[in-house]
């Protein structure tokens, strides 16, 4: 009984800490709308700056937690509402989770930069040794202190919400913003109130938390996480049940610490389940959750493009790829084709978020799970080189991603999100970590003891052991998952995908089977997640667990998003990123910090712009390319003629670089001006006469009754029949309003795709050629 008592009042303590924490969470998703993934992280922040200002620079307790809570935090709340989380308004739920996955990420990454990680450091508790004794069990004044404040907290929050005209507006806010709005509550208000108070609640629970293991950035983070499940448990929406939850987590831990070690048998493999009883208290509150509401789409602020790949481009996409990694592996040194050839593992990790998270709107944080999954396969079958070890990772992991998806099909959102963070953690931190076991008579070591070594591929005489032809087989093998996702996006999968993603609702309504399409996606996913591990593991030969770890799997999500979760290349992206030595070689030790701070950064400027870098910037700045055959043929002649020469040792690395980023700059600028000149050669052709440049008014004068005449021809082009001659080679010439196009103007794109000279016949007749948009703005009504 003794041994009972004190690990609940331990357990209470914990609890306490949880129910802060989970408190400040349920309070901003309920007022503002936004989970804030990155709470952990804020709490893990605090913890750091109390540390150096109580230990560091030796202020005193009740002067550094006052200054962390309730002036540092509150001014951090109120600097990441008004940069970060107010322009979230109107951002797909998608887009509002990865920002905060990005926050989460450059909190880690900015206290590894400030204080040394490998520096050991450890938090004091408050009043630390000193207590009362109950009895014979003695308790900490930390420990009654922490529960005092728990309670004070939950009190102080409920009088807030319901007896205060800020609670109330922020409330109002959440059941219907505009009738709040209406009565005069300001939702700015409301929101910067909520994060300033959610933040110093973060800030309170993890400097609680931190004296329970040394300061570590990572881990201090995962265990603030912990809190989830309490405020899972209480919906997200409920402050007593989360409250009720957290006693339920804090409870199950430290129970957990004190009679799991007592269990003899399967000693060894329960020992690994201490760090995750939180984390399974969440699966299982998950799992019980009530199936989520089919809902419709909300009005968006900014639109997601998700375009259908041609197998035009997709081919070329994939021909670009191989040929170029032809190049890098003849002409990169030994030791940096040796530090790239693990891209194009994470590259085909990469690309198999596309058709879950680009296509589908699903948001899975273990996909590099899945990857270690494909990875220990590879390894335990793949002895001798055998490439079917590669397809039996595809299987293994489609396999268990199908098991997990399972319960994942009833839910949507932050909760799937949570779902799959919580299974990614729990393989880290204890699946992976297991020593070996036998099943029906076969022993299984999932990481040899810590580290998995794979051999690289061998296909009777041909075999992928040097890492120049290794390199050529990843791009090979990275060119067919591209091609499986493009085929994916064309079939009807695809189209079906892309319906549950813009409205669940609409798309059951019209008979879809939204669950199987969720179903068969994740399986999808999860099984090209676990060919890029086995890749990965052939490419490095040998690995660990930490390379699978839930962080990489955060930052890997990130480059792919920044990159355009919708396109192909972005697993490309974060390949050549994460996986090259080109980070590498210019940051050493600080490459993964510096790819992660970068990743993170860079993704915050997605409330801006969910669509990402490629759909948005790249693929406009080379559309004209594609128009323009002989610019793309020169471009490929030019750098195989750069690439010849340093064959040939004439000239060097760099030259060969440097003229491949010139080739990659001039393309599309010499492609749009012949783009444009060719447009202007059309207009004339049409009958376009040039307007002077100095007269603006008559010239905009000009394009108003244009536009007024043909508007007025195509409202009488379905009364007046077109005139249609015969022309001597006998075929049908059309004149009158339609006279240029391919046919009549009122039934453009019903039959036939809009044609380019369609477009430019059109513009040609809206005076668009002619016009200066310049010095539209100098128009004055009135003005001669």
């Amino acid at each position: 009984m003794h041994e009972f008592l004190v690990f609940t009042i331990s357990g209470l303590t914990t609890a306490g800490i949880y129910a802060i924490s989970a408190s400040g969470l349920t309070l901003t998703y309920v007022t503002t709308g936004v989970f804030n993934i990155a709470h952990g992280a804020t709490g893990m922040l605090a913890a750091f700056t109390y540390w150096q200002l109580a230990v560091g620079w030796g202020l005193p307790a009740p002067l550094a937690l006052p200054l962390c809570v309730l002036v540092a935090a509150p001014l951090f709340g109120l600097l990441l509402e008004r940069l970060v989380m107010r322009r979230l308004a109107g951002a797909p739920e998608s887009t509002r989770l990865v920002v905060t996955v990005a926050v989460l990420v450059v909190l880690v990454s900015l206290v590894q930069w400030v204080w040394d990680p490998s520096t050991f450091r450890r938090s004091q508790e408050l009043f630390a040794g000193k207590g009362f004794h109950l009895g014979t069990i003695s308790v900490p004044y930390n420990d009654v202190l922490v529960l005092g404040v728990a309670a004070a907290v939950a009190v102080l929050l409920w009088l807030l919400l319901h007896h205060s005209r800020a609670g109330i507006a922020m409330r109002a806010r959440v059941d219907d913003p505009s009738l709040a709005t209406l009565n005069g509550a300001r939702p700015s208000t409301s929101a910067r109130l909520a994060w300033m108070t959610g933040t110093a609640l973060a800030a309170l629970a993890g400097i609680l938390i931190a004296p329970k293991l040394t300061m570590s950035a990572i881990p201090l983070t995962l265990l603030i996480v912990n809190a989830y499940a309490a405020a899972v448990i209480g919906r997200l929406r409920s402050l007593p049940m989360t409250f009720a939850g957290a006693l339920v987590v804090g409870l199950a831990a430290d129970y957990a610490v004190g009679y799991l070690p007592k269990v003899h048998y399967g000693q060894q493999y329960l020992r690994g389940a201490l760090p995750v009883v939180p984390v399974l208290v969440l699966l299982v509150a998950l799992l019980v959750l009530r199936a989520s509401r089919l809902r419709g789409r909300p009005a968006l602020a900014v639109r997601e493009i998700t375009p259908t790949p041609t197998w035009g481009g997709g081919l070329g996409f994939c021909a670009a790829v191989v040929f170029g990694a032809v190049i890098a592996a003849t002409t990169m040194s030994k030791a940096d084709l040796f530090a790239s050839t693990s891209m194009w593992g994470l590259a085909i990790v990469g690309v198999s978020m596309v058709p879950l998270v680009g296509y589908a709107g699903r948001i899975s944080l273990c996909q590099l799970s899945f990857a270690g999954i494909g990875a220990a396969v590879v390894a335990h079958a793949g002895n001798g080189g055998n490439p079917a070890a590669l397809l039996l990772a595809v299987v293994v992991a489609a396999a268990v991603g199908a098991v997990v998806s399972l319960p994942a099909l009833r839910l949507s959102g932050i909760y799937l999100a949570l779902l799959t963070g919580a299974f990614a953690v729990t393989l880290d931190n204890w699946i992976f970590q297991l020593p070996s076991f036998t099943v029906a008579g076969h022993r299984f070591d999932l990481f040899q003891g810590g580290t998995l070594s794979a051999d690289r591929f061998r296909v009777g005489g041909f075999h992928t052991d040097s890492a120049k032809t290794f390199f050529i087989t990843g791009a090979v093998l990275f060119a067919l998952a591209a091609l499986v996702v493009v085929a994916v996006r064309r079939s009807e999968l695809g189209q079906r995908l892309i319906a549950v993603k813009e409205s669940p609702a609409a798309s059951a309504t019209l008979g879809m089977n939204v669950r199987l399409t969720t179903l068969a996606v994740f399986t999808l996913s999860a099984g090209l997640a676990g060919l890029g591990g086995g890749v990965y593991a052939s490419a490095v030969r040998s690995t660990t667990a930490d390379s699978f770890s839930f962080f990489t799997g955060l930052t890997l999500l990130l480059l792919v998003v920044v990159a355009g979760v919708s396109s192909i290349g972005s697993g490309l992206a974060a390949g050549l990123l994460l996986g090259t030595a080109a980070i590498s070689s210019a940051a050493g030790d600080s490459a993964a910090r510096v790819t992660a701070t970068l990743a993170g950064l860079a993704a915050l400027a997605l409330a801006a712009n969910p669509n990402g870098l490629i759909p948005s910037v790249l693929r406009p700045a080379y559309e004209p390319v594609r128009r323009v055959p002989a610019v793309l043929v020169g471009s490929v002649g030019v750098v195989t003629g750069l690439w010849v020469l340093r064959l040939a040792h004439v000239v060097d690395g760099d030259v060969l670089l440097l003229g491949i980023v010139a080739v990659a700059v001039a393309a599309p600028l010499l492609a749009r001006s012949l783009f444009d000149r060719a447009a202007g050669t059309v207009a004339r052709a049409a009958g376009t006469a040039a307007v002077p440049g100095d007269a603006v008014a008559s010239e905009a004068a000009s394009t108003i009754a244009t536009t007024a005449a043909t508007a007025t021809a195509t409202a009488t082009a379905a009364a007046a029949p077109t005139v249609a001659a015969t022309g001597a080679g006998g075929g049908t010439v059309v004149s009158g309003p339609d006279e240029g196009l391919s046919g009549p103007l009122e039934w453009l794109g019903f039959d036939a795709p809009v044609s380019q000279t369609d477009l430019d016949v059109l513009d040609a007749r809206l005076a668009l050629a002619g016009v200066d948009e310049s010095r539209l703005g100098e128009v004055r009504v009135g003005a001669a």
